[in-house]
């Protein structure tokens, strides 16, 4: 009796050499972060007042946030190059001086080229290097869940249309489109300096709860990048990433636009629906996130290709005169990116590992840049020759169904 009260006494006394708090503290310092660089998903707010700026067309008005995405994609594996020989902190200062540089030297633009230079060139790389940082730090303090605390800090930038498009609008109206690009950059400077300060991984003294044993089980042990890039599951992950990113970011590209076209709606309407869309992009990253974990990626895959089909064949049967049908589409289309922003790192971490995962996932995330690019270009090459952008939902039920095949051929066991 005396032996078993001293044993759970000892047991108690116990205590992990880590912080919740701490851990949880990077997870919502992670969370502001990436609400400042997740403004880039505003951008369809920006898209008519530039059109009617510098007298452009839809292809070109989305130039600057095709080169914005393109640029944030293929700099993610210098992030995690300069990650492996600096500490998060001095990573993410980096990027932040081209992020903040970025938006302000926008403002300046006499064109949209000189635009897409420096908002999309130089804000977009800087979001690349930094963008990395935060999911690599909160990977290494959760590898308890990781899927779901990474889906959790990737929140911020899923719901960042949700504060700034309302923002951005209300600055476009009062100060015009330029002055707004040169206000932000400055905000944006000032607090992700300040948010950088606390970032690190974790230190030797310090023990972590063990991996969870439905990721052990994921997991095929610790591949780095070279070995990582000839294999089968690399392939299908790529792919599945590149097409799921190449619908939702069209989708978001033309949200604001395609909603005053079909269906005639007031621009500050369509602004705050843009907000409401923010809440399931930025709500899909912690739950799929979740469910990579529970069900691993071929189940969590398939579950987003069933609604990007649904989302297309639901406004192609409605055409142009739903309200209800518009919001549900493109709430589904946003979620299905947010999921796959979770699903891509989370999955990289269960096939691969996480002694490699900063620049394994730097490589993967080049997907996105691929799917931006592809996907900006159809949906504005579409639009201008079809004079519609329900066009655009055609290619959307066909990427779908593709998505599945890919998932079935590649992902699964």
């Amino acid at each position: 009796m005396n032996h078993s009260f001293s044993k759970r006494k000892t047991n108690n006394q116990k205590k992990p050499k880590y912080s919740e708090s701490k851990r949880w503290g990077y997870v919502f310092t992670g969370i502001l972060m990436f609400l400042c660089l997740g403004t880039v998903y505003s951008w369809s707010v920006f898209r008519k007042p530039l059109e009617e700026l510098f007298q452009i067309g839809s292809t070109e008005s989305g130039l600057p946030y095709m080169l914005f995405l393109a640029c944030y994609s293929f700099l993610m594996p210098a992030g995690g190059l300069l990650l492996e020989k600096n500490t998060p902190r001095k990573v993410i200062l980096l990027g932040t001086l081209l992020v903040g540089g970025g938006w302000i030297l926008a403002g300046y633009s006499q064109n949209i080229i000189h635009l897409s230079l420096t908002y999309g060139l130089i804000a977009g790389s800087g979001v690349g290097i930094i963008y990395g940082v935060p999911m690599a730090v909160v990977a290494r303090w959760f590898p308890d869940k990781t899927g779901f605390a990474v889906g959790l800090t990737l929140l911020g930038f899923g719901l960042s249309p949700l504060i700034t498009a309302p923002a951005a609008r209300a600055l476009i109206d009062a100060y015009t489109p330029l002055p707004s690009f040169r206000i932000l950059g400055i905000l944006f400077l000032i607090l992700l300096v300040l948010l950088a300060l606390p970032f690190r991984f974790p230190g030797e003294g310090e023990t972590l709860p063990p991996v969870d044993q439905r990721n052990r089980q994921l997991e095929s042990g610790e591949t780095d990048t070279h070995h990582m890039i000839r294999t089968r599951k690399f392939a299908g992950l790529w792919l599945c990433f590149a097409i799921s990113t190449m619908v939702g970011l069209m989708s978001i590209g033309m949200t604001s636009s395609a909603g005053e076209e079909l269906l005639h709606m007031d621009p500050d309407q369509v602004a705050w629906l843009v907000s409401l869309f923010a809440l399931g992009n930025g709500a899909g990253r912690p739950f799929f996130g979740w469910l990579t974990d529970r069900l691993g990626t071929y189940p969590t895959a398939l579950i987003t290709y069933g609604m990007m089909i649904l989302s297309s064949l639901l406004m192609l049967l409605s055409g142009e005169t739903s309200i209800l049908i518009y919001i549900l589409s493109f709430a589904l289309l946003w979620m299905t990116l947010g999921g796959w922003l979770a699903i891509a790192p989370a999955s990289t971490s269960h096939f691969f590992g996480r002694k490699f995962y900063s620049k394994n996932y730097g490589f993967v995330f080049t997907a996105y840049g691929v799917g931006a690019i592809l996907g900006v270009l159809l949906s504005g090459f579409i639009r201008d020759s079809f004079g519609s952008y329900l066009y655009v939902f055609y290619p959307v039920l066909i990427l779908g169904i593709l998505g599945m095949v890919l998932s079935a051929l590649l992902l699964r066991k």
